[in-house]
C-alpha cells in the first residue's frame, strides 16, 4: 500500500542518515580468498548525495558493519559523517543531531533492515528501499520503487530536494 508523501515533512529535513549495506549497496558482500571485500554501489546514489549536500543536506552513513570500500566510497562522494561498526544506532545520530544544534524532526533516515527501526521510528521521516525486510517497509513512511544500491537513495533525495523547492536538473 503507498502512503501519501508529506511534503511538509519533507521541507524540513536537514540531515538524511543512510544505512550502508542494503540502502546504498544491494546489501552484497563479496569476499575474497585473501580477506578482501567489495561491495557495489550506485552513480545515481552518489550524484544525488552531490546534490542533497549542495543544496544544505547533511549526510550522514551509520552502517554495523565496518568495511574499507565503504570509507573508499564516502572519501569519494566528499561524505566526512561516516560511523561504521555501530551497533545503536540511536546514540550516535542523537550526538549528530545535538552536536548540529538540530532536532530528531529535521532528521530523515533510510534503512533496510531490523537494526535500523529504531533510528526509523525517532526520525522526522523515514524511508525503506523497495527490497527491505517487511516489519522495516511497514515502520516507513516511504518505500522508494527502486531497490538499495539501485537507486533508492537517489529517488529519496529526489523527494527531499522537490520538497525544498530545488530543480532537479
Amino acid at each position: 500500500m503507498k502512503r501519501p508523501i508529506d511534503r511538509d515533512r519533507l521541507k524540513n529535513i536537514r540531515l538524511l542518515a543512510l544505512d550502508v549495506d542494503g540502502v546504498l549497496t544491494d546489501g552484497t558482500i563479496r569476499l575474497d580468498g585473501a580477506g578482501g571485500e567489495s561491495k557495489v554501489f550506485s552513480v545515481q546514489d552518489g550524484s544525488a548525495l552531490k546534490r542533497a549536500s549542495a543544496a544544505g543536506v547533511e549526510i550522514v552513513w551509520i552502517s554495523g558493519r565496518t568495511s574499507p570500500a565503504v570509507a573508499a566510497r564516502a572519501k569519494e562522494l566528499g561524505v566526512t559523517a561516516v560511523y561504521q561498526g555501530v551497533e545503536e544506532k540511536t546514540g550516535v545520530l542523537d550526538k549528530i543531531l545535538a552536536g548540529k544544534g538540530l532536532s530528531w524532526k529535521q532528521a530523515a533516515a533510510v534503512g533496510d533492515d531490523l537494526n535500523d527501526l529504531a533510528v526509523m521510528r525517532k526520525c522526522g521521516w523515514s524511508a525503506a528501499p523497495s527490497q527491505a525486510h517487511p516489519a522495516v517497509a511497514a515502520a516507513a513512511d516511504y518505500v522508494t520503487g527502486t531497490p538499495g544500491g539501485g537507486g533508492a537513495v537517489r529517488e529519496v533525495v529526489d523527494l527531499i530536494l522537490e520538497a525544498r523547492g530545488r530543480a532537479l536538473s
